[in-house]
Parts: structure tokens; C-alpha cells; sequence
């Protein structure tokens, strides 16, 4: 019975791109105690590979230098707890004038050989002019990736605006947790809609605390984990 369970709880795709475990510098982690708990729980879940992403945005005006920093920080601590683990680094942007200064410098964190650029909106306020942001992401290389699309509580009620971000070549990231209704039963039908209707390009834990990694042992055991990987080309992997 317990080599079942084992077994049902098992990744499809053992590389999370989207996580605030450094230390300190975000909402996430809060010391460099809390970020080595964090990552030995999900390397406990089957992760051989962790893209952290802090933010960086108005409220946490993170540099791309003090990024790398406390990353070194964080690489070195774990070396010396013999913590073996592939790690690296990207951000999540909140797009606001921060962002678009960065992007003028090529000042962006990206991940993969792809230059996959992991972005978010607010969660309040309906974005404008995102042909333009999709134009101005891809013009200097990168590929605009959608944190958590599911989240955003003014496209639940219209869910056309999905298919007009994807057509605009807008790649989705949901949250795991999302599934099993760790937000709310809205965000957990939205993102099942993403699902089922193939929409979804990247899956990631938003790990920031233990209460996320508990909530993630029951949404990697759940039908809608393997519903992920039937319905949906999912590139975590590549």
C-alpha cells in the first residue's frame, strides 16, 4: 500500500521554474535557514532541479547583481551541507515602469537556452496594451512566459482572453497548487479550464513557505497532475 502511494505521487517533470527560495529578499524565504528547509523538502518530492525566481517589481526593487549575490550565498551554504541539488536563477517580473526600464537595458533574468522571461500581472487591475509588451519582450529575444494565469480574478468570468493571450504567443506557467483549491475554488476552476483546453506550457510549485510545500504533496497525488501532462505539451524539462 505505501510503495502505491509512493508511486502515485511521483513527478511527470522533476524541474520547477518558478520558486522564491532565496534568502531574505522577497516575500519568500525569510533566512537562509528557511531557504535550505524549503529546498530539501521539495528535493524530498523528487526536484532535481530548482529555477528560483524572486521578484522584482516596485515593492521589491531586487537588482539583477543582488540576485546573483544572495544566490552565491545560498549555492555555497549548500555546499557545505553537502546538499546536492541543480540550482538557478531567473526573476519574476511585475510589469510597471521598473520592468520596462530593465527590458530597455536587456537587464533580464531569464531561464533556459530559449530566454523564457517569467512575468506576472496585477492582480487587481486588468493590463492594457499587452500587444505592445508581447512586441517589446520578443523584439530583444526573450519569450514572454505568464506566471500563474489562473490567478487573475478579472479574466474569470471571460475566459476568450486566454486564447487571445496565447494567440498573441504569450506561454502559460499555473501554479500547481492551484489545482487543489489552495487559493480558491474560482483559481482552481480556471486553471482546470487551462488544462483541459491544452493551454499550459509550464507548471511550477510559487514555492514561498512550508504551507505551499504541504499543499503541493496533495496536488502532485491528484487526477489533475497526470491531466497536466495528457492534455498539454509541458517544456519544464527541456
Amino acid at each position: 500500500m505505501f510503495s502505491f502511494l509512493k508511486q502515485k505521487r511521483d513527478l511527470l517533470s522533476n524541474v520547477d521554474i518558478h520558486s522564491h527560495l532565496l534568502p531574505g529578499i522577497d516575500d519568500g524565504a525569510k533566512d537562509i535557514e528557511t531557504s535550505v528547509e524549503l529546498i530539501e523538502a521539495l528535493k524530498d518530492l523528487g526536484y532535481k532541479k530548482l529555477i528560483i525566481t524572486p521578484h522584482i517589481s516596485d515593492l521589491f526593487p531586487n537588482s539583477s547583481t543582488l540576485i546573483k549575490e544572495n544566490f552565491q550565498v545560498l549555492t555555497q551554504e549548500l555546499e557545505q551541507r553537502e546538499i546536492v541539488i541543480e540550482l538557478d536563477i531567473a526573476a519574476e517580473y511585475y510589469i510597471d515602469a521598473t520592468f520596462f526600464s530593465l527590458l530597455e537595458k536587456k537587464d533580464i533574468l531569464s531561464f533556459g537556452k530559449s530566454n523564457y522571461l517569467l512575468f506576472e500581472f496585477s492582480y487587481f487591475s486588468p493590463p492594457i496594451d499587452i500587444d505592445n509588451l508581447v512586441y517589446e519582450i520578443t523584439r530583444r529575444g526573450y519569450l514572454p512566459v505568464l506566471a500563474h494565469p489562473e490567478r487573475y480574478l478579472y479574466w474569470h468570468e471571460d475566459s476568450s482572453m486566454y486564447k487571445e493571450l496565447k494567440e498573441m504567443g504569450i506561454l502559460f506557467q499555473v501554479n500547481l497548487n492551484s489545482m487543489e483549491g489552495y487559493y480558491n475554488k474560482q483559481i482552481e476552476k480556471s486553471v482546470k479550464y487551462l488544462i483541459l483546453n491544452g493551454m499550459v506550457d509550464f507548471i511550477g510549485t510559487d514555492t514561498h513557505h512550508m504551507t505551499h510545500i504541504k499543499s503541493l504533496k496533495k496536488s502532485i497525488s491528484s487526477t489533475f497532475y497526470r491531466k497536466i501532462f495528457k492534455y498539454n505539451t509541458i517544456l519544464n524539462d527541456n
